[in-house]
């Protein structure tokens, strides 16, 4: 189907089948405002009306719902991937020096030094796990 989202599914199939949004609706026993919002993904079929969407749709319900489950996160590129990767450096720098600095103005206890440099450990990791296996 190409779709990515649920509501781009409906509409999708309702134009293959040649229907307004009119007809969909009268045919599923909602308003074309009710289907409007699905196909803009305001809103969400009701769970108990999707056998009879799908059937209408000529698709069977999992084919509707694969669909719709199509969209996918993307994952960080360029731009975006180069300050994630940056705030993640930032971060660990961060906890490091700042746990180095609070512990020599004895201003921190031990598991509070602990848990910051677990944190800036953890931000390590996650920019490792963002460049890949080595």
């Amino acid at each position: 189907m190409g779709t990515t989202t649920l509501g781009a599914t409906i509409a999708s199939l309702r134009k293959d089948k040649g229907m307004t949004q009119l007809e969909l609706a009268e045919r599923m026993g909602v308003t074309d405002k009710a289907v409007s919002k699905w196909e803009r993904g305001l809103s969400y079929p009701d769970v108990g009306s999707l056998p009879a969407l799908a059937q209408i749709l000529g698709v069977s319900v999992d084919e509707l719902m694969q669909a719709g489950g199509q969209a996918r996160r993307e994952e960080p590129t360029g731009e975006g991937r180069r300050i994630f990767c940056l705030v993640l450096k930032a971060v660990s720098l961060a906890m490091g020096v700042g746990t180095v600095f609070l512990t020599a103005l004895e201003q921190i206890d031990p598991s509070a030094g602990l848990s910051m440099l677990g944190i800036g450990l953890f931000c390590l990791a996650l920019l490792q796990l963002q460049k890949g296996p080595s």
